[in-house]
């Protein structure tokens, strides 16, 4: 009786513990929040796979669009009762093509679409990135396009980003002191920069050799004249060597950091930076906030448009391969030694290795 007793108390102190222990995980974890919005009332009306040349009709710019890496497009309608709207999709090789596209056509009148990452919205139009797809949506004229219209849509299209993969592939955000919001500008190829930058010539980048562009606003007060906007441009280069060579060029060209210039720079390391449109104290001061730290980063290859399946049969195939090829050399090192030994035996009978006494591969010779 006592030990069934003893047994049932145990029972009851363990389930109390393990109660305890889900609820302090439960407490632990984010609290996650289900979206109201009726993004399934959205219907899908047509949808048809257009050339790059096709995006001219809704705004965009198909030099740059294919400078970015977009192949093609898709156009959609969809509808909502009386609303309906256009949407056109773009997909990139990478997410880094969709978030540039993104920062090219974002006008300084959108703002960020609360609760919803990576969207930008208007009087006119809404843009979306989301992994590689690029996003437009322009509502019909007259169609009453609200707030949560929008959210429903953008979270039908897009879904939930997770946290910890949004910013993968993306460039390093700029740093934040004096930065005029929505400024923010990443450029991939001289048409882009011709049109954002007219003042540098494109050719001073180098994007033959891997440039990369971030662009932004930052206020500015040079002295005596009242606040405006300096031009911050940071370039990236793969290496050291290739960003001091682009810098010398660039200083050159420019005529930079002189007495009476207009644009002053510097580099770091596999950077480049230079401001326009402010005088040399208010350049240092933006400048002073960049730090950069050299590191190396295992740039790993995209999987593309494969399944999950097909990825774990390949690691399950190149593990097997791996198998044969380390007991293939087991084998051939195996004959190997056979074969010396006998080889030792026949040619140097006086040897360790010939006699019989080393037939082994280890003869301790214990008396």
């Amino acid at each position: 009786m006592l030990l069934a007793m003893g047994r049932f108390l145990a029972s009851v102190v363990a389930l109390f513990a393990v109660g305890l222990v889900v609820c302090a995980a439960s407490l632990a974890q984010k609290p996650s929040v289900i979206s109201l919005v009726p993004a399934a009332d959205w219907r899908l009306v047509s949808s048809e796979k257009l050339d790059v040349d096709a995006v001219s009709q809704w705004g965009g710019d198909p030099a740059v669009d294919r400078e970015y890496g977009a192949k093609a497009i898709e156009h959609r309608s969809y509808r909502l009762e009386n609303k309906a709207v256009d949407v056109v999709v773009e997909e990139g090789p990478d997410a880094s093509v969709a978030y540039g596209l993104l920062t090219y056509y974002r006008t300084a009148s959108m703002e960020p679409v609360p609760g919803v990452a990576s969207a930008v919205s208007g009087s006119s139009e809404a843009l979306m990135a989301r992994g590689r797809f690029f996003t437009r949506i322009l509502p019909h004229a007259g169609s009453g396009f609200s707030a949560s219209d929008l959210h429903g849509l953008l979270t039908l299209l897009g879904g939930q980003p997770s946290a910890a993969g949004g910013l993968v592939g993306l460039p390093t955000p700029l740093p934040t002191a004096g930065l005029v919001p929505g400024s923010e500008k990443y450029l991939l190829g001289p048409v882009a920069v011709h049109t954002v930058l007219p003042s540098l010539p494109p050719e001073l980048i180098g994007f033959s050799q891997g440039a990369e562009v971030e662009v932004a606003s930052y206020r500015s007060k040079p002295e005596g004249s009242s606040e405006k906007n300096a031009t911050l441009v940071a370039i990236a280069y793969p290496t050291s060597q290739i960003a001091r060579e682009q810098f010398a060029m660039i200083e050159k060209q420019l005529r930079m950091n002189e007495g009476d210039a207009s644009i002053f720079g510097s580099r770091k390391g596999s950077f480049v930076f230079l401001t326009f449109n402010t005088d040399a104290k208010s350049a240092a001061k933006i400048l002073e906030q960049f730090n950069v730290a050299e590191r190396v980063s295992w740039d790993q290859k995209y999987p593309g448009n494969k399944s999950v399946a097909l990825q774990m049969l390949e690691i399950i195939v190149s593990n097997m391969i791996l198998v044969f090829a380390l007991v293939g050399f087991s084998v051939v090192g195996g004959i190997t030694i056979v074969l010396a030994k006998r080889l030792s035996r026949k040619w140097f009978p006086d040897n360790t290795g010939g006699s019989p006494d080393g037939e082994g591969l280890v003869v301790l010779n214990l008396r």
